[in-house]
This record gives structure tokens, C-alpha cells and sequence, in this order.
């Protein structure tokens, strides 16, 4: 067999392996919160993630991936050799994590393996000086500002979605309560019982004795 085709079988069979590792290491923390509160069952809530990862790449687009794949790392420097060290860099993270029962993301795991490879490469056959040279700034900027700011953005919708809801609860008490406040009950003289927000209809119908009409 070719030797150009085999390494390209062994790349696209590690990818795979890296693919069905980032499904159930990922799928665990994307599925905790609605399997916690019993939302959907474990199954369908797997199912549910399942669709919605793959559907994502037909509807939102490739846009994370074009950033992995050219724009973090010098193409002139990657190599199937590089990808393969990279994959394999993320399997191990990813399984070491898992077994350790570590929140970590998959993305970041390969971010940092494919990094790590090319660096590798370069240091091997240009010198350590030439490591860093691989790294694209630019690319690395906005991963690494959110993988900070995306935390403390979640932790205040956290604390002010439960406030917006209890004050939403609050007007809709008050808006009640003052609803009730006009509400007239009255009964007329033939025992039938009126309950409404206006003005008694018909008064001369209605029992002229004041315990026998109210406000609420």
C-alpha cells in the first residue's frame, strides 16, 4: 500500500476516534443542566445533543473550525504528522480528564495539541528559538480573552435571570392584587349574586341594606 494513503487511513481513523471522544467527554457538560433538573431524560437529552452538534455545522457554519485550521497556527509548519500528534495529544487530555471527572472542553484540548505539535516540529527541525514562531497572534487573541470573559458572562446571566423573574412575579402579584381591590360583590334581593368590576347594574334590582354589599 502507499505510503501517502496510509498515513492519510491513520489521520482520518484518529480523527474519528478524537470525534467519538469529544461526543461523550463534551456531551456530559452540555447535558447536565436540563438531565439535573429532569427536563429531558438521559437518553433523549444524548439524542438531543446529538442532532444539534451535527445539524450545527448545514446551519451556523464552519466558522471555528477555518480558525483551528488556518488561523491559529502557520500552515507552512502543519503536516498530516503534526495533525495526527495533534489528535493524539487531545485524546489523551480528553480521556485523562474524564477519568478524572474534569469539566474540560474538547476544543480547547485540540487547540492546544495541534499547538503543541507544530511547535514541536519547528523546534525539532529549525531549533527551540523557532518554536513560537509557528503561533499566529492574531488567532489566539479572541480564544483566549473568552476562555476568561465566557465564564463571568454566564455567571451574570445566571444571578439576573432569577432577579428579572422574581420581579416579573411581583408586578404580576401586585397587578392582581390590585385587580381584586375593584372587584364588587353584591347580592340581590332574589339571593342571586353579582361580581363584577363596575357598578352594580340595575340597582333598584339589588337589596338596598349595606351587609348585604361589599368591596373586595
Amino acid at each position: 500500500m502507499n505510503s501517502n494513503l496510509l498515513l492519510l487511513i491513520v489521520t482520518v481513523l484518529v480523527a474519528l476516534i478524537f470525534d467519538f471522544l469529544n461526543g461523550f467527554h463534551d456531551a456530559a457538560n452540555s447535558i447536565a443542566t436540563v438531565v439535573s433538573t429532569r427536563v429531558l431524560s438521559p437518553k433523549l437529552a444524548v439524542v438531543w445533543a446529538a442532532f444539534f452538534n451535527f445539524i450545527a455545522a448545514f446551519v451556523l457554519g464552519t466558522a471555528v473550525a477555518k480558525t483551528i485550521g488556518k488561523g491559529m497556527i502557520r500552515l507552512e509548519d502543519v503536516t498530516q504528522y503534526v495533525v495526527i500528534a495533534g489528535l493524539a495529544g487531545a485524546i489523551t487530555w480528553d480521556v485523562l480528564t474524564w477519568w478524572w471527572g474534569l469539566p474540560t472542553s474538547s476544543s480547547h484540548a485540540l487547540i492546544g495539541g495541534y499547538a503543541g505539535a507544530a511547535m514541536a516540529r519547528a523546534a525539532l527541525t529549525r531549533g527551540l528559538s523557532s518554536a513560537y514562531g509557528v503561533i499566529l497572534p492574531q488567532g489566539w487573541t479572541k480564544t483566549l480573552i473568552f476562555i476568561v470573559v465566557a465564564p463571568q458572562l454566564q455567571k451574570g446571566v445566571e444571578v439576573q435571570l432569577p432577579v428579572i423573574a422574581k420581579h416579573h412575579e411581583k408586578d404580576k402579584d401586585k397587578k392582581k392584587k390590585e385587580e381584586e381591590k375593584n372587584i364588587i360583590v353584591s347580592i340581590k334581593q332574589d339571593g342571586s349574586v353579582y361580581i363584577g368590576k363596575e357598578a352594580v347594574p340595575d340597582r333598584a334590582d339589588f337589596d338596598p341594606f349595606p351587609w348585604h354589599s361589599m368591596a373586595v
